[in-house]
């Protein structure tokens, strides 16, 4: 005989207590294996995949998409037993594994679909529907050929603003349809359309942009950010200091290295080698502040974190142990997150513990910028884009490259003369590279 287990979402670490619905991988009556992973979730931290500990057939889906649940709520149904154990073609009773938002299976299984059976009569039994207020979100109507749509974040804000996406005209690679696509769609739907000559002695009171603005809620990653700056503004007294470097020799540098042959190193790999090597001259900026023991803790291990720009809107990923690493290695480990933070696949923990921040908003066209502090770190390097302007180079005008590096402080961890050492190391690495080997 059957048993219905229930599966409850799991805890998903760093101390998250909810996460929402994006995508359900599942439908009820479809058989499962153990550790396939049954639904898509959007935390305040990262996108995860759940992963079923039951194998069986699926009989009730707990939660449409959109929806939010706390950790602990039921999610899902299976019905596992002697009949399920044939149809998954293996262990029904679990895997065992402590549920993190992670699966162990490389590959989910081919769902298949089936209909519970009477041991008595062998006849076809339907699944008891699912109660109306835990219905599975309709579908989204799709055109004759596919909707060239990737993210589940896309469509869905296309669908809770009734937007037929086949009417949209994609704006990334090959027409995909992204996020600033709906957006616009959105906004000139909100646009008041002009009132024909006869009506122009009508109150231009009606046609308010407040009543027609758009509502976007302070949720997932966007929360998250919009709670940690705000904590960040609220909590840290910050100070901002900057100077202009000639990079001519850090590029010369570069050059020369990736015209060396083996793999190339990235200009924010370098950075990043420059910013552990400042640190380890001024570790009163790899710290941060006990509010409680009011102490300021120095810590021994550079957990570099980097900001990075995507659909779902900003996220810092941490490079482990970054004061260990050579250029090469920084290089990789940059270009893998970052490719993990584009498909939204970063793990919470790829998302936390940072210890400090390079900030490269070079990479939108601008010189400068004062950030705010990723709290509860004490510091954030800031680099500008590299640009050639006239510089004064021995003695002479010439063109150089040059760059605003610029450091954000906490200044309850060090004062003006710590903060302007550390730029002012950075800069002379960037300046004249060699500077970086009495460190080495």
């Amino acid at each position: 005989m059957a048993q219905v287990l229930e599966f409850k979402l799991p805890d998903l670490g760093e101390g998250l207590t909810e996460a929402e619905i994006v995508r359900w991988l599942v439908q009820v009556g479809d058989v499962v294996a153990v550790d396939q992973p049954v639904v898509e979730v959007e935390t305040a931290k990262a996108m995860v995949e759940v992963p079923c500990p039951y194998g069986g057939v699926v009989t009730a889906r707990f939660g449409e998409e959109g929806t939010e649940l706390p950790v602990g709520a039921p999610l899902l149904t299976v019905a596992v037993g002697p009949q399920t154990s044939q149809a998954t073609g293996g262990d029904t009773e679990g895997s065992g594994n402590v549920l993190v938002g992670y699966g162990t299976s490389e590959a989910p299984a081919r769902r298949r679909r089936v209909r519970a059976t009477s041991p008595a009569n062998g006849t076809a039994k339907e699944p008891a529907p699912a109660p109306p207020a835990l219905a599975p979100a309709a579908a989204p109507v799709l055109a004759e050929g596919p909707v060239p749509v990737i993210s589940p974040l896309v469509r869905r804000l296309a669908r809770d603003n009734d937007i037929d996406l086949r009417q949209l005209s994609g704006s990334g690679p090959d027409g995909l349809i992204l996020r600033a696509d709906v957006e616009g769609a959105l906004r000139a739907r909100a646009t008041p359309t002009p009132a024909p000559a006869s009506a122009a002695a009508e109150p231009a009171a009606s046609l308010s942009p407040i009543r027609n603005g758009i509502r976007i809620p302070l949720k997932g990653v966007r929360g998250a950010v919009a709670d940690k700056l705000s904590r960040s503004r609220r909590e840290i007294p910050d100070a901002t200091c900057w100077v202009d470097a000639d990079a001519t020799e850090l590029m010369r540098a570069r050059a020369a290295m990736n015209a060396a042959g083996g793999p190339k190193i990235s200009l924010l790999a370098l950075l990043a080698r420059i910013t552990t090597a400042a640190l380890a001259r001024f570790p009163e900026l790899n710290s941060y502040v006990d509010t409680g023991a009011r102490e300021v803790v120095q810590l021994d291990q550079v957990h570099l974190g980097f900001a990075a720009q995507t659909e779902r809107g900003l996220v810092v990923p941490v490079v482990r142990d970054a004061h260990a690493r050579d250029a090469e290695s920084l290089t990789a480990e940059f270009a893998r997150l970052t490719e993990s933070a584009r498909a939204g696949k970063l793990t919470p923990g790829e998302l936390t513990g940072g210890t400090f921040t390079l900030n490269n908003y070079g990479v939108f066209g601008v010189d400068g910028s004062t950030p705010i502090i990723n709290h509860p770190e004490a510091a954030m390097l800031g680099i500008g884009r590299i640009i050639p302007k006239p510089w004064v180079h021995e003695g002479e005008l010439a063109v150089r490259q040059v760059v605003q590096l610029s450091l954000t402080f906490d200044h309850r961890v060090c004062d003006g003369g710590t903060a302007g050492g550390f730029l002012r190391y950075v800069a002379d690495c960037v300046e004249h590279p060699a500077v970086l080997l009495r460190t080495l």
